[in-house]
């Protein structure tokens, strides 16, 4: 199979050749027709994380192996079935969105289909070969969600995008539908999260982010209110915009200086759900968090049940779309270097020649 692999981090990716892999037990061999490019991705290929005062953390210290292909939005065609995963539900030629935050597949908590919080995780495009190739091996049967009646395109944005803010959002919820709730970033994550709140009967949405016009997007996408953040003054035009205090918000940057206007946007009783993975380290004082009864919690992508779950909500039509623009394989490279910059609004999904 061919692939366009991270081979030295930080370096232009490259096309090569590796071995076609075989399906075994219930693995599913399938051909990847479309694979979105996520921000995630762009730590993966520069190979660390910021973690603010305590340095570096090095992909390498969480066991990735180059070369590796990326990619983890991943829908394609099944080409070959494992024999334990024959009449399960899926045969040569379905196509299926993939899900891709995989463990270990032996521990209680893969058993309970919640392998994103697996100790020994093996996800797609981070420990395994992902959907930046020409074929994509799925760990389990039970892993491939029938998508029909929903653009592919889209539905591979849903495998990360859409499912980490679907966790994230429904960790804050139930909230009164006009209780606002601010999700700070209006990239390919935010403006899923706002159709996704709309889908699920949410009024008031208040998007933020650096960037004009993706404010527009987000505002175009259905956010109620828009907010353009700046090194100062970012909390009290929340405050304005929302009527006040808040009860939610999602960060879906979480660096340094978003994490603190988050936080200083909460009500009594306020939650920030920490999604993003930009960098940095947060500083609060601790007596406020008793004080206003506060809560802070991280939400890591989400599991294969609740992308079943959003793909059903998909399919009956209640997510508006967001602008998705498809390009071939072989621009990778070149896609990673536009979201790096900034120049992409909504989401890019490479698809097969």
């Amino acid at each position: 199979m061919r692939a366009w692999a991270v081979v030295e981090t930080g370096k232009p990716l490259q096309e090569i050749e590796l071995p076609t892999p075989e399906p075994t037990g219930a693995q599913v061999l399938l051909e990847v027709t479309h694979a979105g490019v996520c921000h995630s991705d762009l730590h993966i290929w520069e190979g660390e994380y910021d973690l603010g005062s305590r340095g570096k953390m090095r992909l390498t210290d969480r066991g990735v192996v180059l070369p590796l292909a990326m990619g983890h939005e991943i829908v394609g065609r099944v080409v070959k079935l494992g024999p334990e995963a024959a009449g399960q539900g899926t045969k040569v030629g379905d196509l299926r969105v993939v899900y891709p935050w995989v463990g270990c597949g032996k521990c209680a908590i893969c058993a309970r289909d919640e392998e994103n919080m697996c100790l020994s995780p093996r996800s797609l495009g981070v420990y395994q070969n992902g959907g930046y190739a020409t074929h994509v091996l799925a760990s389990h049967v039970k892993h491939l969600i029938d998508i029909e009646g929903v653009d592919p395109a889209l539905a591979a944005t849903y495998a990360c995008s859409g499912v980490t803010v679907y966790s994230a959002v429904n960790k804050l919820l139930p909230l009164d539908p006009d209780e606002p709730i601010v999700l700070v970033g209006a990239g390919g994550l935010g403006l899923n999260a706002i159709a996704i709140l709309k889908a699920l009967g949410h009024k008031r949405i208040c998007a933020v982010d650096v960037d004009a016009k993706k404010l527009e997007a987000a505002k175009a996408q259905g956010a109620t209110d828009t907010v353009l953040a700046s090194a100062e003054g970012t909390t009290q035009r929340i405050l304005e915009a929302c009527g006040g205090p808040v009860a939610g918000v999602v960060d879906l940057v979480n660096g340094t200086q978003t994490s603190r206007f988050a936080f200083e946007a909460l009500r009594k009783g306020g939650k920030l759900v920490q999604v993003g993975l930009f960098g940095g380290e947060m500083n609060i004082p601790l007596p406020l968090m008793p004080i206003r009864a506060l809560t802070i919690q991280g939400s890591y992508v989400g599991n294969v049940k609740e992308l079943r779950s959003l793909i059903d909500i998909a399919k009956q039509g209640k997510i508006p779309a967001i602008p998705v623009e498809t390009t071939p394989q072989k621009n990778a490279d070149a896609v990673l270097n536009r979201l790096k910059n900034g120049q992409i609004t909504g989401r890019v999904v490479l698809v097969a020649a």
